[in-house]
């Protein structure tokens, strides 16, 4: 059987996920990976067959996304030359992570398209829906990536479709220790941001992994990181707490391992 697992790639959550959920696909069958996006930090450890630009969300650096820039940096008719030249029509089955490029390929080719995201359990009827109606998102999450079944991810399993996270074998075998830090991943933000309002708490020790410098530095109680998937582990294990985004695949590894959590979900929260 061949398969086809198309990843979103802007963030790196996707991307995460992604390392415990190739292997066993590559038990059942023939498998080829499509990323798509500009926005990750991060590399998969294997090889990927299809690379398109997509349609990315840039983050800004005072919270959200940057609306302005995602437009700037779209390009449509690259994104359908990327939509026509995908043969979808060669897969037995094609996986979907949030994924435009493949969803509206197999939309367009009337081919069965299987949405495995988080995402896909946030719009399921049943699961939880924030007071304040969104309907900008809702119509994204509704129609970036359609599908044609789908089965989600989520804190609960609000569903039959829906299950717990995919915690990566690298969170869950190893051994976390507290050394006294607090792990930031506020990709929206800039550092000069970040250090103004969390500089006001000078008792603690910070390290960010930035989306914004590739150099590392320290000043005052900041210790300021690019983003590296083996050093953001290390100090996501050992850490005392994490301020991070209101994502899914961040929050729910330091519920896994307890650590005190806070989450940023609105521009202007930090």
């Amino acid at each position: 059987m061949k398969i086809l697992y198309a990843i979103q790639g802007t963030g790196n959550g996707h991307l995460s996920r992604a390392r415990d959920i190739i292997p066993i696909l590559q038990q059942k069958g023939e498998l080829d990976i499509l990323v798509s996006g500009i926005q990750a930090d991060v590399e998969l450890p294997y090889p990927v067959k299809y690379k398109f630009k997509g349609l990315s969300f840039i983050f800004g650096k005072n919270g959200g996304i940057d609306l302005v820039a995602t437009y700037r940096k779209s390009n449509l008719k690259k994104l359908f030359t990327e939509i026509k030249s995908l043969p979808v029509e060669e897969y037995d089955l094609v996986i979907n992570d949030f994924e435009p490029v493949s969803a509206w390929a197999c939309k367009r080719k009337h081919k069965p398209c299987i949405g495995l995201s988080h995402q896909a359990a946030v719009i399921n009827k049943r699961s939880p829906k924030p007071k304040k109606k969104d309907p900008v998102g809702k119509a994204v999450l509704n129609n970036y990536a359609p599908v044609t079944e789908a089965y989600g991810f989520h804190f609960g399993a609000y569903d039959k479709n829906i299950f717990t996270p995919v915690i990566r074998a690298q969170i869950r075998n190893s051994r976390p220790e507290n050394k006294d830090h607090y792990t930031v991943y506020l990709p929206a933000y800039s550092d000069e941001r970040i250090m103004k309002v969390l500089g006001q708490v000078e008792n603690v020790q910070w390290q960010v992994f930035s989306k914004h410098t590739k150099k590392e530095y320290r000043e005052k109680n900041f210790h300021i990181r690019p983003i590296n998937n083996e050093h953001f582990i290390e100090s996501f294990i050992n850490c005392t707490g994490v301020l991070c985004g209101a994502g899914f695949e961040t929050p729910a590894e330091a519920l896994f391992f307890k650590k005190e959590a806070a989450g940023n979900t609105h521009e202007g929260a930090v």
